[in-house]
């Protein structure tokens, strides 16, 4: 049954002006009357559609009202459509005993009580249309429920899969007989997957977030070539290694946003790289902006393998990655595009995606809104210090594995370091070594990484230590905690060792 479709009654009588009498009363939006004059006419309508009601007078020629009705009971389609019986003769209790019998819901004397009739049609198509409601959301329910099992079993298969490169990288390292370039090789493998790991599970969390209403966007005013510009980065390399054409269109006044900009670069970035993973070797890749009136118009333009025509309208819906390939040969969770447009939505702008079909390529327009007047100037760069001066680490985290290969990468980089895996054992630590910077995990059994943080905050002696907090939990509430805790930084997990670096450089 379609959910749109018109809810039916079956109205049947021998004599037309009757029929014709009914119809009118019932009429109304929504509602589809059909007329039968006879019990075969009716059955042959009955074969054909799905009623909600049938109201059928007893006393007709050949099959009457009872016949019919012992008939649409006996049979699987038509035995649960409720019947009302119509009947001018008189109804006594054995009259309706036999109806009742035969599958009737209500008995009606002729000439029929208009108030009365139209009370008992309203419930029926009432309980139709809720019939339809249910029925609507059930397919929904189904429908979620099979797109979460095959999430799933994506989401099994995407997480297994960088442990085969990661397990043999691991051997690569500890062979004796690996080469140097073996050990690069497999150093940058390492690295690569980590980074695939962390993009999606930053990618699912950032989706739960947004449908919770728990993405607070920071924004600023931001030029548009710096978010371009750092998007293009994040794929050149891909499009070398792939033989692609990269081009990139700028206005030719500069353009300025009211945006988060570590937003809009996960934008771009994300249609950049599907752009280059899914449009093929040797294709060409541009990027074009331009102004709209008071909006930025900007489009990402590949002449690759295009979309096919039957996923288009589903293009930007969750897990539609599922379908797009049968050998899941470029992979991911299927949960890119619909982050970005949830996050093109939060910048009061719009997306679009059009693709003639397979091998046409494919357009993605992009629209967002201009700050009126440009902003003041920014503020100088900060100035930095130079790279080698060592600082003195306290790492803190229960996970042994962890905190030792970070304390081992630290000293490697000419840090001092010390390690604890309790809070007990940080402050001790605290007290004596007296560090300039503590990475300190959040959820450590006992005293969690927070009350280390308020204590520490409270000693005199290393209260204007230098705090990061590392965790797996990224909300913009969990960051407020570890601000109010006295955190000055927050890392989530597992950390950009990037970003890392450049606090310990930039460290007055």
């Amino acid at each position: 049954m379609s959910f749109t479709e018109s809810i039916k009654f079956l109205l049947v009588d021998d004599l037309e002006t009757n029929l014709q009498a009914l119809s009118a009363l019932l009429k109304r939006d929504g509602l589809e009357l059909h007329t039968a004059r006879s019990g075969p006419e009716a059955l042959e309508l009955l074969l054909l559609h799905d009623y909600a009601l049938a109201l059928l007078d007893v006393q007709m020629p050949g099959m009457n009202g009872f016949e019919l009705a012992e008939v649409m009971r006996s049979t699987e389609r038509t035995r649960r459509v409720p019947i009302i019986f119509l009947t001018a003769g008189t109804v006594d209790s054995q009259y309706r005993i036999r109806g009742y019998d035969k599958g009737a819901v209500d008995f009606l004397a002729k000439p029929i009580e208009a108030t009365i009739l139209l009370n008992k049609a309203t419930t029926f198509f009432e309980l139709a249309h809720q019939r339809q409601e249910l029925a609507r959301m059930n397919a929904k329910l189904a429908e979620a429920d099979r797109r979460k099992d095959e999430f799933l079993a994506m989401l099994a298969h995407e997480l297994r899969n960088p442990l085969a490169p990661l397990r043999n990288a691991t051997e690569i390292l500890r062979s004796d007989g690996a080469s140097s370039k073996d050990r690069e090789q497999a150093q940058s493998m390492v690295r690569r997957q980590i980074d695939n790991m962390s993009r999606m599970i930053d990618d699912l969390l950032d989706v739960s977030r947004i449908t919770e209403g728990k993405i607070e966007l920071r924004k600023q005013s931001v030029s548009l070539e710096s978010i371009l510009n750092a998007s293009a980065s994040l794929v050149r390399a891909d499009c070398a290694a792939r033989n692609q054409e990269f081009h990139l269109s700028l206005p030719n006044e500069p353009v300025f946003l009211d945006a988060d900009a570590t937003r809009l670069e996960q934008v771009f970035g994300n249609l950049l790289t599907n752009a280059s993973k899914y449009a093929g070797e040797g294709c060409r890749i541009e990027v074009k902006a331009e102004r709209d009136g008071g909006d930025v118009v900007v489009h990402v333009i590949d002449n690759g393998i295009g979309i096919d025509p039957e996923l288009l309208p589903r293009i930007f819906d969750l897990f539609v990655q599922a379908s797009r390939t049968l050998d899941r040969q470029h992979g991911g969770l299927g949960i890119g595009l619909t982050l970005v447009q949830r996050l093109v939505r939060l910048h009061e702008g719009s997306i679009k995606a059009h693709s003639a079909g397979l091998g046409q390529g494919t357009e993605f327009t992009v629209r967002l809104p201009v700050l009126a007047s440009p902003p003041p100037d920014m503020p100088a760069p900060r100035r930095v210090v130079a790279d080698s001066v060592p600082r003195r680490l306290l790492i803190v985290d229960d996970n042994v594995d962890s905190v030792r290969s970070l304390s081992i990468l630290q000293r490697n980089r000419g840090h001092e370091t010390r390690t604890a895996t309790c809070g007990s054992e940080a402050l001790e630590i605290v007290t004596d070594f007296k560090p300039e910077v503590v990475l300190l995990d959040i959820g450590l059994p006992g005293m969690d990484g927070f009350e280390i943080a308020r204590q520490i905050r409270a000693n005199p002696d290393v209260a204007n230590v230098f705090l990061i907090a590392m965790t797996g939990y990224g909300s913009d509430r969990d960051q407020e905690t570890a601000r109010q805790a006295g955190f000055d930084k927050f890392l989530v997990k597992p950390i950009d060792l990037a970003q890392l670096q450049e606090w310990l450089r930039t460290l007055a």
